[in-house]
């Protein structure tokens, strides 16, 4: 998970270089007035989400086999202790009935 984050923000950080470059260099519209630099950083989402998404696919995928694998551990770890206390009270009534 911490490696396609990384990745993902590596491919941010370029886009955001090449972007900046090109407005400063005149070949890319500089935004209005003082938001220049929020215009760089909008230029450089909207390039690195698709080529986030084309390049990363299978580091993606393994990312989000590695989260389900997580939340079903999770699962597991809370139907066992639900479980076991269902036996504790299960237990505790037995033996209530029993000194009835």
């Amino acid at each position: 998970m911490l490696r396609y984050t990384l990745m993902r923000l590596g491919i941010f950080v370029g886009c955001l270089v090449v972007v900046w470059g090109l407005v400063y260099s005149g070949l890319a519209p500089r935004g209005l007035g003082d938001s220049n630099g929020m215009w760089i950083v909008l230029l450089a989402l909207l390039l690195s989400a698709p080529i986030s998404f084309v390049v990363l696919r299978k580091e993606r995928d393994r990312a989000s086999v590695q989260i389900v694998q997580k939340v079903d551990r999770v699962k597991a770890n809370l139907e066992a202790n639900r479980s076991q206390e269902d036996d504790a009270v299960d237990e505790t009534a037995r033996a209530q009935r029993q000194t009835s």
